[in-house]
This record gives C-alpha cells, structure tokens and sequence, in this order.
C-alpha cells in the first residue's frame, strides 16, 4: 500500500479530531493516520495503539475508499447489520398519555407505575413488546422520575431529654 500523505487543510483537521473528538475509536484512527503521515510504519503504529497491523490496514484503507465524504465521516464506523430497535422513541408519547393517570383505572392491581408494569401495560394495550431498559429510557427521554418513599423517624422534639428522665 502506498505511504499516507495529507494535505495540510487534511493534517490540521485530523489534528483536531484526534484531540477534541468525543468517539475514542474516532480518536485513535486519526492519531494513526497522523503518525502514518508522519513517517512511522504500519508496525509502529499498530504496537503504540495496541491493535493488530490489519487493523491499521483497514483505517488506511477506509481513509482512502472514502475520499468523497468529509474527514468525521471517513474516520467514524460503518452501519453495522442487525435487527432494528424497537422502542426507540417510539413508546414515549404512550408513557406520558398514561404516567399521570392510576394504574387500577386500566385494570391493574398497584397503585403506582414501575418500569415492569409500564413494559406490562405496552404490551397488553399497545401490542408492543419492549424492556424495562427500553421503558426506562424513554422515562429519562421524558425527564421522569420517581423514588422509592423514604422511611425516616420523626424529628426530636427540642426537649425530648426531659421528657426521658435525662
């Protein structure tokens, strides 16, 4: 493979992205290709960032395959295949039409919702199928919150020595 040579517009933006980018991966690829522009080999490289030499060869080869697209989208990771979310959002709107209301209303025996009657509740009025991760994260997406009560003694009262003989 032929050595890297950027440009320096190339070199000052992937001086930029390797320091200010939130992606580590994203990061690392673009310290690789700077030490890469700088003269190291693919060995060195690979060695100062822990990962194999193919590795090294695919960041090179990505770089260079996408040279249509700006430099974050030739640095950052393919689509990767699988099954598609499911809740995604999709379950906020019928969390917050029925978080204010009572469960018992709907024919539940609580008093108040939790994330596994919320999954309970999609799943038998909505025909949706999510988890109580999913339920939960479309709980914060919501800013909802709730906390367990809090037991706590009453205060003492100012002389409560007295009252105790002391």
């Amino acid at each position: 493979m032929a050595p890297l040579i950027l440009s320096p517009r190339q070199r000052s933006e992937l001086e930029y992205l390797a320091s200010h980018n939130p992606v580590a991966k994203e990061r690392c690829r673009a310290q690789a290709l700077l030490w890469l522009d700088e003269g190291e080999t693919v060995e060195q490289v690979a060695e100062s960032l822990r990962v194999s030499r193919r590795t090294v060869y695919y960041w090179l080869e990505r770089f260079h395959d996408r040279d249509e697209r700006d430099l974050r989208q030739r640095l950052a990771d393919a689509p990767r295949p699988g099954r598609p979310r499911t809740g995604d959002g999709g379950v906020d709107s019928w969390i917050a039409e029925v978080i204010d209301t009572d469960p018992r209303t709907l024919g539940y025996h609580q008093t108040v919702w939790t994330a596994p009657l919320l999954v309970r509740y999609l799943q038998d009025h909505h025909e949706v199928e999510v988890s109580r991760k999913t339920v939960s994260r479309a709980l914060a997406r919501l800013d909802l919150r709730w906390k367990r009560p809090r037991h706590q003694l009453a205060a003492q009262e100012e002389h409560w020595r007295q009252a105790k003989g002391g």
